[in-house]
């Protein structure tokens, strides 16, 4: 993709990014973002064998439909301090 946002790697230091990947892997192992995965996998599976074409985009748990990747991101341009603790449909 060409994209013009050109993201960097962040500039952490060794204890840092191990301490990073830690606390990366326990939110990425937690009930809540295992049951959002399952979810999401289950939507994915059923609008593909019903024919529709999501290529490309995610599926939005607050908005319950499928959007593009970047519409997905940061609570719709909002940013995520806004978006605080919503309910989810899941």
């Amino acid at each position: 993709m060409n994209s013009p946002i050109k993201l960097t790697k962040q500039k952490l230091s060794k204890s840092a990014a191990k301490k990073k990947a830690a606390r990366d892997l326990i939110a990425a192992k937690s009930a809540k973002r295992k049951a959002h995965k399952a979810d999401s996998q289950k939507k994915r599976r059923a609008a593909v064998k019903s024919g529709k074409n999501i290529a490309g985009k995610d599926y939005d748990h607050k908005d319950g439909k499928f959007k593009s990747i970047t519409a997905n991101r940061g609570n719709d341009s909002k940013g995520t301090r806004q978006e605080g603790n919503k309910k989810y449909k899941i």
